[in-house]
């Protein structure tokens, strides 16, 4: 393999939106994990290392969804969401991001 190099501009933008759904904060209860959604062309280290950038909290480890877009119809017509990727990100015991307050 490679030697893939970060840059500082790449890692800050691998990162789009925290999940904050009724699952997500099932999941983050009870195995401290959170849910982010990222790029598509995101890799696990990337988001390990954007994670611990922006949130100064040490990751465990990074699991990666694909999801494909829903279909959608509009009248005769048919169009297609874009395809996009999810990472829960496990944090190590003691660790905790939360996004309720304001930082």
């Amino acid at each position: 393999m490679s030697q893939i190099v970060h840059t500082q501009d790449r890692i800050i933008q691998v990162i789009l939106a925290p999940q904050i759904t009724e699952k997500a904060t099932f999941v983050a209860d009870k195995h401290n994990q959170v849910a982010f959604k990222v790029r598509t062309d995101a890799t696990k280290s990337e988001i390990k290392a954007a994670v611990e950038l922006m949130f100064k909290v040490e990751v465990k480890a990074v699991t990666l969804l694909n999801l494909g877009g829903k279909v959608k119809r509009a009248g005769r017509s048919f169009g297609k969401r874009n395809d996009w990727k999810k990472a829960y990100v496990s944090l190590k015991p003691g660790q905790e991001i939360n996004f309720a307050s304001g930082e």
